[in-house]
C-alpha cells in the first residue's frame, strides 16, 4: 500500500483528493488546523487514514509533525501541498497580505523542504503543489496573492532542477487551478468554474502520469498561454 500526505485536507481539494487516494489503495496522512473536520474524514475510513492537526503557518513545528505522521504512514511515497489563502486586497492592506506571505510563501516552502529532502534521502517521491494560474501575471486587486503563486511556481521550478541533477525519481507537480468551486474563488466574473469532483479528478490522473505541470481544468491552459502573450499596455488596462 503506498502512503501520502495532503497538507490541508479539511476542505476542498484536498478533502477531495483525500478520500480519491484512500478509494485507490492509499494509506492517507490528512492535515490541516480544524481538528474536527479532520476526525470527520478519519471517521468515514479510520484503517485509510492518519490525521495531524497544524496550521501551515506554525513554521517552528512543521517539521516535527510531518517527521511523526511519516513514522506513522510508516514512509510516504507521495505529499500533496493544499492549503493555501488568497483574497482580494485592493487597498493593500498589510495584514492581509502579511497572512497570504505567512501561507503561501513561508508555510509552503518549509513544507517543501522538509518534503524535498525527506525525498531526497530516501532516492524516491513525489511531490505535488496546488499552486494557481494566478502566478502566470499580477493583478491589481490582489497583487500578494499573485505574487506569492508566482514564488511558487519559480519554486517548484528550481525543485524540478534539483531532481533532474541529482537523477532521483523524485517528481515535482504544479498543478495550476483555474476557478473552482471552494472558498478560495473569489470575486466578480468567475467564468469556468469547475466543481471540486471534477478539479479532483483531473488532478488525481495527472498525478498517476506524474506531470510537470498541469491546468485544471484542461481549458485554463489556453487562458494560461493567451495571459503570457498580452502586451503590458494592454493588460495594465485590463
Amino acid at each position: 500500500m503506498k502512503k501520502a500526505i495532503i497538507i490541508g485536507a479539511t476542505s476542498g481539494l484536498g478533502k477531495e483528493l483525500a478520500k480519491l487516494l484512500a478509494k485507490n489503495d492509499y494509506l492517507v496522512g490528512i492535515t490541516g488546523r480544524r481538528t474536527e473536520l479532520l476526525n470527520n474524514i478519519e471517521a468515514e475510513n479510520p484503517k485509510l487514514y492518519r490525521i495531524k492537526s497544524f496550521d501551515i503557518t506554525e513554521i517552528e513545528i512543521i517539521e516535527t509533525k510531518l517527521n511523526e505522521l511519516t513514522a506513522e504512514l510508516g514512509g510516504i511515497d507521495l505529499l500533496i501541498l493544499s492549503s493555501g489563502i488568497g483574497n482580494i486586497n485592493t487597498d493593500l492592506d498589510f495584514e492581509i497580505d502579511k497572512k497570504t506571505i505567512e501561507t503561501n510563501v513561508l508555510g509552503f516552502t518549509c513544507v517543501l523542504d522538509w518534503a524535498f529532502n525527506h525525498f531526497k534521502k530516501q532516492q524516491h517521491g513525489h511531490l505535488v503543489v496546488i499552486s494557481s494560474i494566478a502566478g502566470i501575471r499580477g493583478n491589481k486587486n490582489s497583487t500578494s496573492y499573485n505574487a506569492t503563486k508566482a514564488y511558487q511556481i519559480n519554486y517548484l521550478e528550481g525543485l524540478r532542477q534539483k531532481a533532474k541533477q541529482l537523477k532521483m525519481k523524485i517528481n515535482v507537480t504544479d498543478i495550476r487551478p483555474g476557478f473552482i468551486n471552494t472558498d478560495m474563488a473569489k470575486g466578480d466574473g468567475l467564468f469556468w468554474v469547475a466543481s471540486v469532483e471534477k478539479a479532483g479528478k483531473q488532478i488525481y490522473k495527472s498525478i498517476l502520469k506524474k506531470k510537470e505541470i498541469v491546468y485544471v481544468t484542461k481549458r485554463w491552459g489556453i487562458i494560461a498561454s493567451i495571459l503570457k502573450r498580452i502586451p503590458n499596455f494592454i493588460y495594465d488596462k485590463m
